[in-house]
């Protein structure tokens, strides 16, 4: 049983997630050594040396993800628990949390901080996935089978937006967008709760968009067009010029590794947000190349195990955190090359960051254990991949719940 076991592990999505994160260590290293000395007045290697304990602490927390079936998640008991817990998490954030940027989206415990919108992100996954795997024999029932999970959602993105902080709940927004769109609804259904949410969200936006468009925010697109320009250069469209900087520098083959001269003081936090850019700007194409075919490659095989697995709740699970996981790559690497404004999203695996990393080893260890599921299944209990579910038939449909 045992072997059985360990021979079902997909070990390529386990090498991927490996390599990017021994990669991002050496980056992390490359790009913070000045940042540190300047700013911090630590040891040049300080974000080294802490990340290299987020990643033992990552290497724990991704095993037992990846050993303890992620089947236990969608009892009722779990879901209480996970939403009890999001919720008094940032709650809490508006007595006891920390202001950073602006946003109080942090605690602070001594020298630690934890931002729970991290873990958030994969609660409601998790809770997403639960409740409508759960419902997919009435799954078009708009108040049964619709609603709550979506009122539960609006209520985690409406407190992390009063942080403020809108790139989480963006992000929170998008990752449950797929979750529905594959959880076995209607395109009727689907465009009703789009409906309901136009209707709800527009005169919400408009009463609130002195504060939500603010002059700060608005300069973020406006340096788009031309973040060199005077008024620019030296506000708004600072960290957008040095990076642009950073990924001309590097060209085709790059400056070498440790060689980046943005990194010097110029590209503020590059060991964060920026750190693609140094990556550009040291390794050049090759480089960049080498963490978008990995996170390409996490993402799209999370998708194909979303596919292949015929139990709604690993599907839908493998499905929004392959999402999750491709959307802040995509908003960390659309930011840092100025297709769309800066958000401050951390590159999955790459960038330095506690939080960051650690709710993503609990949601690739969980990816992994349902390939492993998926797998096994499929190889030693063939008959068993639908059989072991009950069927509920509903308009003539089958649904195996």
């Amino acid at each position: 049983m045992g072997k059985k076991i360990l021979k079902s592990y997909d070990y390529s999505l386990i090498i991927a997630i490996i390599l990017l994160c021994i990669f991002g260590l050496v980056m992390i290293y490359s790009s913070s050594i000045a940042w540190t000395v300047q700013k911090y007045h630590y040891p040049s290697d300080y974000f080294y040396q802490k990340q290299k304990t987020w990643l033992l602490l990552f290497t724990v927390v991704f095993v037992v993800a990846a050993i303890v079936p992620y089947k236990i998640m969608k009892f009722t008991q779990v879901m209480v628990v996970i939403v009890l817990t999001s919720l008094l998490l940032l709650l809490g954030l508006f007595w006891f949390g920390d202001v950073t940027n602006g946003a109080r989206s942090w605690y602070l415990i001594g020298s630690f901080k934890f931002q729970p919108s991290e873990f958030v992100k994969l609660a409601v996954i998790i809770y997403l996935a639960a409740v409508y795997a759960k419902k997919q024999s009435y799954i078009n029932h708009f108040n049964k089978g619709v609603m709550p999970p979506i009122i539960f959602l609006f209520i985690i993105c409406f407190l992390i937006i009063l942080q403020p902080d809108y790139g989480t709940a963006s992000i929170i927004g998008f990752i449950a967008c797929m979750v529905i769109f594959c959880s076995g609804m209607s395109f009727k259904t689907i465009g009703k709760l789009l409906l309901i949410a136009l209707i709800v969200l527009v005169p919400l936006v408009f009463a609130a968009k002195g504060y939500i468009f603010s002059e700060k925010r608005l300069a973020r697109f406006q340096v788009l067009e031309n973040p060199f320009a005077e008024e620019y250069v030296q506000k708004a469209g600072y960290h957008l010029a040095n990076s642009y900087i950073a990924i001309g520098s590097g060209g085709v083959n790059g400056l070498g590794l440790g060689k980046s001269i943005q990194k010097l003081g110029y590209l503020p936090e590059a060991h964060t947000d920026f750190i693609m850019a140094v990556i550009a700007e040291e390794l050049g194409i090759w480089g960049v190349g080498f963490v978008i075919l990995l996170l390409a490659y996490i993402v799209l095989r999370g998708i194909y195990i979303g596919l292949q697995c015929k139990d709604p709740f690993g599907s839908l699970l493998a499905i929004g955190i392959s999402s999750m996981i491709g959307i802040q790559s995509f908003i960390n690497l659309a930011g840092v090359s100025g297709v769309i404004p800066l958000t401050g999203v951390p590159l999955p695996f790459i960038s330095y960051g506690g939080s960051s990393l650690l709710m993503l080893a609990a949601a690739s260890g969980i990816l992994v254990n349902v390939s492993m599921f998926v797998k096994y299944e499929k190889k030693y209990k063939p008959e068993q991949a639908v059989t072991d579910k009950k069927p509920v038939t509903k308009d003539g449909k089958v649904f195996y719940i």
